[in-house]
């Protein structure tokens, strides 16, 4: 028996090339059934090109792979399901205005139809069978996938991707996108499929994570292979330095304790309700950092929609400069505030345009205040911030349906830094982010208070949140739960207490 006939899934020397771009240079990789592989890399680095490969939504210009020991070249990503292959991303993967029983079983209507009739009650019981077998019960199969949350949203994709009982789940950054008790259900579901012969691709930027849940690991970096290593070889230093060729340690955060930020209040809501808040008064100050947290349902999500006018308040309202009243998001992103949505694809930039079309889009007005937009101007404008973001791509011409997370958000941030906004929103801003490039935003973020750029941080992350805020407020169900000063010294444990 040769080596291919060992595991499950094998790829050698795989290639593939985005016009000068070398997303994959002579990649190799082996999963064992039972196994939890882990695959990390900074942003860029190759993974999501490879998963993409492995899951039949793209083709590689060279090399072989193997699954079961006989050859594998998916002719697409039905083929591939068909084959066991599975995958959930960090994005959102439903579609919209159909049911979440349409979602799990799209493209696979005909299970359900019989003489050209779909027997919806069917689908329904089966899509019901389905999201009950991974322990999900609060979600009906009848509901418009419209009206769930991002984290359900995200169960119906674990249910669909589950439904074929695969041989291997590619799992690709998708604990960013769920919140703990999601996470949990996510974590139990691995460790089921592994105990049944299963087993899972799993991509990851928390490192603590990998070491926790993985039993192997392979590591790009720049589209190469540098390391593979097994569970008793992990640490967390010597993976990080693999993954971005340098030394980077656990401190990237602030370590100032003097906050210092000036009593200008430069954005504030006064006593808003609306959608889940409740009577909700916050003041954000000039030169500040004030960080926003909570359990994920608590309403700091609604209450960044809110400050940036997306979201109009049902009482109270929401003030710029204390006289000001934020109208609306064009009205805001005329008067200097910018937000950075959690879902990056959908909220934050258009996904199918150019970078240079993302970068200049709030700045259009100001490029050229009458007439056709300069198409030079416009392109100084998206080099020179794409330059200072250090976005990694052939030209601002590429389309940013095929950056990297990471890139992604370095445009999405360009976009305001280029605009000039002296107040920033930022709602998750290094979710699914390297470590190198999550340093790269702290320092950013640092740099923009002592320019005296003003932050809201709204993170699910205690750390980061403790690391970098001057000030940080707590939610709970809707209602502020408490208050903590950096200068007073914030734990984990202390904040807790108020979100729990």
């Amino acid at each position: 028996m040769n080596e291919n006939d060992k595991c499950l899934f094998r790829a050698e020397k795989i290639r593939k090339t985005f016009g000068s771009v070398h997303a994959l240079s002579d990649f190799d990789i082996t999963i064992q059934p039972g196994e939890i592989r882990g695959l990390v890399g900074e942003n860029g680095s190759g993974k999501s090109t490879f998963s993409s490969i492995i899951a039949g939504i793209q083709k590689c210009d060279s090399g072989k792979m193997y699954l079961e020991g006989k050859e594998y070249l998916p002719t697409g990503t039905v083929d591939a399901i068909n084959h066991g292959i599975s995958m959930v991303v960090q994005e959102q993967g439903t579609i919209s205005k159909i049911s979440v029983a349409a979602n799990i079983f799209f493209g696979k209507e005909i299970m359900f139809a019989k003489h050209g009739v779909l027997n919806v009650k069917k689908m329904n019981e089966e899509a019901a069978k389905a999201l009950t077998d991974i322990g999900v019960d609060n979600i009906r199969p009848e509901m418009m996938i419209d009206k769930l949350t991002f984290e359900d949203r995200k169960l119906v994709e674990l249910a669909r991707a589950l439904y074929t009982s695969p041989k291997i789940w590619i799992v690709d950054e998708t604990t960013t996108a769920l919140n703990v008790s999601g996470r949990e259900l996510l974590y139990q579901l691995m460790e089921k499929m592994k105990a049944s012969g299963g087993s899972i691709l799993f991509i990851s930027h928390d490192i603590d994570e990998i070491m926790e849940k993985c039993d192997s690991l392979t590591i790009l970096r720049d589209g190469f292979l540098t390391a593979d290593l097994k569970k008793e070889e992990f640490e967390a230093d010597k993976i990080r330095q693999l993954m971005i060729g340098r030394e980077l340690s656990d401190h990237y955060y602030r370590e100032d304790v003097d906050a210092n930020p000036k009593k200008e209040v430069v954005l504030e809501t006064k006593n808003v309700s609306c959608d889940i808040l409740s009577d909700v008064s916050v003041q954000l100050h000039r030169g500040e950092i004030l960080g926003v947290g909570g359990l994920s349902d608590c309403g700091m999500h609604t209450l960044g929609k809110v400050l940036f006018g997306l979201i109009r308040p049902d009482v109270g309202m929401v003030l710029k400069n204390t006289r000001e009243e934020v109208k609306c998001a064009a009205w805001a992103t005329s008067h200097g505030i910018g937000y950075v949505s959690k879902n990056r694809d959908q909220e934050s930039m258009m996904i199918i345009c150019s970078i240079k079309d993302n970068i200049c889009l709030p700045s259009l007005k100001d490029i050229t205040p009458v007439g056709p937009v300069s198409v030079k101007k416009q392109k100084q404008l998206a080099e020179t911030w794409a330059k200072r973001m250090e976005v990694k791509a052939d030209s601002v011409n590429v389309f940013c349906n095929i950056l990297s997370g990471g890139n992604k958000q370095k445009v999405v941030l360009a976009k305001w830094l280029g605009k000039g906004s002296d107040i920033l929103i930022l709602d998750c801003p290094t979710r699914g982010i390297d470590v190198g490039t999550k340093a790269a935003i702290y320092q950013l973020i640092e740099k923009l208070k002592k320019d005296g750029k003003s932050i809201l941080l709204i993170s699910e992350e205690l750390p980061e949140l403790i690391g970098m805020s001057d000030r940080i407020i707590l939610l709970k169900d809707g209602r502020i739960s408490g208050e903590f000063h950096r200068e007073e010294g914030m734990t984990e444990a202390k904040l807790i207490q108020k979100m729990i």
